[in-house]
């Protein structure tokens, strides 16, 4: 049986747990149970493969969104294709595997309840294990000095 919450939690994006900058935008995260809000401000002239790729290191986007915009105009490429484009009041479920950018000169707000939790976060950097036979000549050598 699932365990219910007896109280209730609040946070505000205005003091949000968490700030992640990258060209020409930002998001601010705030987690309140399981749940990750965020809330992404666009500065004209922002697109995913320009500002946020360099970052996470992927072709794409990977994250899965579900969003609210408040303003500006957002347009999302998906990889097969596909395109659509969101305005304030509009309402969006987009899949991994896309690009996006703002459309025109007024920055896009757009508030975000599911792919925020790892969005531009660095790239993991990968650990490249020696193999036992180089440490072995590494040791063999200092040895000999």
């Amino acid at each position: 049986m699932a365990k219910t919450r007896k109280s209730m939690e609040k946070k505000t994006l205005s003091s949000p747990d968490d700030v992640r900058t990258f060209d020409k935008g930002k998001v601010e995260l705030a987690t309140v149970g399981t749940v990750t809000f965020g809330r992404a401000s666009l500065e004209p002239g922002w697109k995913w493969s320009e500002s946020v790729k360099p970052i996470v290191k992927t072709e794409y986007c990977e994250a899965p969104h579900v969003q609210y915009h408040i303003s500006g105009r957002l347009r999302v490429r998906m990889v097969n294709g596909d395109e659509q484009e969101f305005g304030p009041g509009d309402v969006g479920v987009v899949p991994s595997g896309h690009d996006a950018w703002v459309v025109g000169d007024e920055p896009v707000v757009v508030i975000d309840i599911s792919g925020m939790t790892h969005y531009a976060k660095p790239a993991a950097r990968k650990v490249v294990k020696k193999s036992a036979q180089a440490k072995k000549g590494k040791k063999k050598k200092r040895l000999r000095q």
